[in-house]
């Protein structure tokens, strides 16, 4: 939960910090890419504790939660921006 806040208070001052419209698939695609790289090194640790159970288990959860993670960002970047163009009027 705290993670999920996190990334959401992120993506808030993101997106009213940063003048302009945020390229939100592009955004969504590097947390795609990150998500992959991040679950395949939680995986290989996992291999080297666990074995092929933990390895899978490992790889799959981190990617599905950086993904998730990654799209409360983008949402938090939609407010911050819908906040940027209400402020700064």
């Amino acid at each position: 939960m705290m993670f999920t806040m996190l990334a959401f208070v992120a993506g808030l001052v993101y997106g009213y910090v940063k003048p302009g419209k945020e390229k939100r698939w592009k955004l969504f695609k590097k947390g795609i890419v990150y998500g992959v790289i991040i679950g395949i090194l939680f995986g290989f640790f996992g291999f080297l504790l666990g074995g092929p159970l933990l390895f899978a288990a490992g790889a799959i959860g981190m990617f599905t939660n950086v993904v998730f993670l990654a799209i409360i960002f983008i949402a938090g970047t939609f407010i911050g921006d819908l906040l940027e163009v209400a402020i700064k009027q």
